[in-house]
């Protein structure tokens, strides 16, 4: 009967973490589709939804990297927009964005 139950307990757990990593895949399908609608958008659209972004980096490429951090259940997120010579978006990245 212990047997029994060690092996439920273990199964129910194995369970429960693939239930929260398909949960967290499925947002960062979500986070990954919603970033790339700004793609050859203009950077000023971006300001105007996002706001001013926590850091600005340039690149030795000539172009700039917008960085925005926000914290989510203690958790910080960093989304990154790479910003062309001519002020459109032209890449993303996301970290731990959920």
């Amino acid at each position: 009967m212990k047997k029994f139950l060690k092996i439920f307990i273990i199964i129910f757990f194995l369970n429960s973490c693939q239930t929260v990593s398909t949960k967290i895949d499925k947002n960062v399908e979500k986070e990954t589709k919603e970033l790339s609608r700004w793609l050859n958008q203009p950077e000023t659209e971006l300001k105007i939804v996002f706001g001013l972004p926590d850091k600005i980096e340039f690149t030795d490429q000539g172009t700039r990297n917008y960085i925005y951090i926000s914290e989510k259940l203690k958790i910080k997120c960093e989304r990154k927009f790479e910003i062309d010579s001519n002020n459109i978006i032209t890449g993303f990245s996301s970290k731990n964005c959920f």
